[in-house]
């Protein structure tokens, strides 16, 4: 008589360091405003999840530049889904980037004072490509929800100018308020919908300048 086993795997597959990660950023996001986005801070966010210096720093070896990209992505995620019930075909694509860029400001002051010193953190000169390529990935993924299905150079100029839209919009909500902000996105989002006529008067080598110093502001547009 044979009997079949079914052989039991451990479970530490990417689920596993997904919940991982969202229970030390957890606690990391309490910690930040006092301890700011530093090793210190990794290691006692770690440890208040219940993993030890070997783990976090497996789970972790990045330290705060580890969490600090692990915020950028959780606030894409809650802005993407805050905006699950708007369907973006229904809009006309001035209000598809207002009503996403709004999402994507409102999920980062959610925890505003964490963010605060999430942006003083990214704004040290050796985290500037950090910067600049989570904010490429927060202005992707609004515009993937947005529904733009441009694959020419269009892709990449649309994504650069949303993330200096972004950066520029975030700035302005931490120091003058959701109203000034307002206001500065309704601005600046003239930018895009005249990218065309932008486009042809400076040229792409100046657009790609002007786009760097948009998303300059990562490094040197915000103080705290």
């Amino acid at each position: 008589m044979t009997t079949s086993a079914k052989t039991e795997t451990p479970d530490t597959g990417p689920d596993w360091a997904a919940e991982a990660e969202a229970r030390v950023l957890a606690e990391a996001l309490q910690l930040a405003p006092t301890l700011g986005w530093t090793w210190a801070m990794t290691k006692a966010a770690a440890a208040a999840a219940g993993f030890s210096l070997g783990e976090t720093e497996l789970l972790l070896p990045g330290g705060p530049r580890d969490l600090a990209a692990l915020h950028s992505r959780a606030c894409d995620a809650a802005a993407l889904a805050a905006l699950a019930d708007t369907d973006p075909k229904s809009l006309k694509i001035r209000q598809r980037i207002r009503t996403g860029a709004l999402a994507r400001i409102d999920a980062a002051m959610a925890t505003e004072a964490a963010t605060r010193r999430w942006t003083g953190f990214l704004a040290l000169p050796f985290n500037a490509a950090l910067g600049l390529r989570l904010v490429w990935e927060s202005a992707d993924a609004l515009w993937n929800w947005a529904g733009d299905t441009a694959t020419d150079e269009n892709h990449y100029s649309k994504r650069a100018l949303l993330a200096g839209i972004l950066t520029g919009t975030l700035l302005v909500r931490l120091s003058g308020g959701e109203a000034t902000a307002t206001a500065h996105l309704d601005r600046r989002i003239e930018a895009v919908m005249a990218f065309e006529r932008f486009k042809g008067r400076v040229g792409k080598l100046q657009l790609g300048v002007w786009a760097a110093g948009a998303l300059g502001r990562v490094r040197y547009g915000f103080r705290g």
